[in-house]
């Protein structure tokens, strides 16, 4: 075996702890347990004109109105958790 061989054989605790920490979330289910959805925040008609036209103003090219399409996806999926 050449002398740099041992260099590139990871060692043994490193290939233990990654096999714990990934058989870890082998047994996690990714539904929610009823009852353990996030409650959904309720803005007023006043803060959602707010926002929205603080978005209008917003250059061209901004990220934000890409993350607020998100968080209402997000908030979506509380509704649709809210149902079940």
């Amino acid at each position: 075996m050449p002398s740099t061989a041992r260099c590139w054989t990871p060692p043994r605790a490193a290939l233990a702890a990654a096999t714990i920490f990934l058989t870890g979330c082998a047994g996690v289910s990714s539904d929610a347990p009823p009852g353990a959805c996030p409650p959904e925040v309720a803005y007023s008609q006043a803060e959602q004109a707010r926002v929205a036209a603080e978005v209008a103003a917003l250059p061209e090219g901004a990220l934000i109105p890409g993350w607020l399409a998100d968080y209402a996806v997000l908030r979506d999926q509380v509704r649709a958790c809210a149902r079940r």
